[in-house]
């Protein structure tokens, strides 16, 4: 008897390549196309892999799953599993870490540029007051500072491509070691979160959504960052608590913001965020190039079929209290 693994959902990207990968590899494979845990819960009852997009994964949903073994994510953040409920039942949780380095470091840096030379206030003064100018004019990058919080792959590379604009760059991250030897070589000088925040020009966070960075910037952080400073976020949308950042840039605090990600998705229409003129907004898409449709679906693919012939996923994120093979 073949092990069944389920998609529950691929978001806009082609599920074919992986599952074949999945069937060479020994599987018998199904779609769902849900984000719905009941539904996920009935249709997957059989299923030893779930290879999940955004649909949340629950204790509860772990616990309807006799005999889950793997859930294999279609992005580096795993927020949306319970971690805890998975290790204890023995199931594996795995992400794709480095898929997309590139893709998001370079969104990034897009919405950086795009924020501080004020690119939504100039598209619409080209459409009707064509010499118009802003109240408040673009800043100088070289004379001004980058903050980066977060200092994994994706900052490291954020940090590589704008290093060479900005006068000076300041980084946190409690888990890398003071005398990393990479991050000084690319000039970044280490300093409190605080500070980092207080003193950055451009702040632009790199941070996984835990419930110590939830909501981090909100109502007591904002005020904290230097005034007309803009803030750009391509990591978590919970991070930021979006009627906090609305109040700071319409009392001009904060100056603008680059964000690819927001705390609810797709936002509603009364979205506080949506359509505010300092705010340039993409929908979730800085992981996305011609490589990357790809690639993602088959990286999640291998860790399971890693897991079937191995025991262990390629990129796991937990480490199960008992793990199991797969049922022959």
């Amino acid at each position: 008897m073949r092990p069944i693994a389920v998609y529950t959902d691929v978001d806009d990207l082609d599920p074919e390549p992986g599952m074949r990968l999945l069937e060479e590899a020994g599987f018998d494979v199904r779609l769902l196309h849900t984000l719905d845990p009941v539904v996920i819960r009935k249709e997957a009852a059989d299923a030893e892999v779930l290879l999940v997009g955004y649909a949340p994964v629950d204790a509860e949903t772990i616990a309807a799953l006799p005999r889950l073994r793997l859930v294999s994510l279609l992005s580096a953040g795993s927020d949306h599993v319970d971690l805890r409920a998975a290790s204890a039942r023995g199931v594996w949780v795995s992400n794709l870490p480095s898929v997309a380095t590139e893709e998001v470091s370079t969104h990034a840096l897009a919405l950086t540029l795009a924020v501080v030379r004020n690119m939504n206030f100039f598209q619409a003064a080209a459409a009707g007051d064509y010499w118009s100018r802003p109240e408040r004019p673009p800043i100088r990058l070289s004379t001004a500072r980058l903050g980066v919080l977060g200092l994994g792959r994706i900052g490291r590379r954020f940090i590589e491509m704008a290093r060479p604009l900005f006068g000076a760059v300041s980084g946190y991250d409690p888990y890398i070691a003071e005398d990393d030897e990479a991050l000084r070589a690319l000039g970044v000088e280490r300093s409190s979160l605080a500070e980092v925040v207080r003193n950055a020009d451009v702040l632009s966070l790199h941070l996984p959504l835990t419930p110590e960075t939830e909501r981090l910037f909100g109502a007591e952080m904002l005020p904290t960052m230097k005034p007309g400073s803009v803030i750009i976020n391509v990591s978590r949308g919970g991070l930021v608590d979006s009627q906090a950042l609305r109040e700071a840039l319409d009392s001009g605090h904060i100056g603008g913001a680059g964000l690819d990600v927001l705390d609810a998705e797709p936002p509603a229409a009364d979205h506080p965020l949506l359509g505010h003129p300092a705010v340039v907004l993409t929908p979730h898409i800085a992981f996305l190039s011609q490589q990357t449709r790809t690639d993602y679906i088959l990286c999640q693919a291998r860790n399971a079929a890693n897991w079937l012939t191995h025991g262990t996923p390629h990129t796991p994120v937990n480490a199960p209290a008992r793990s199991h093979k797969a049922a022959q």
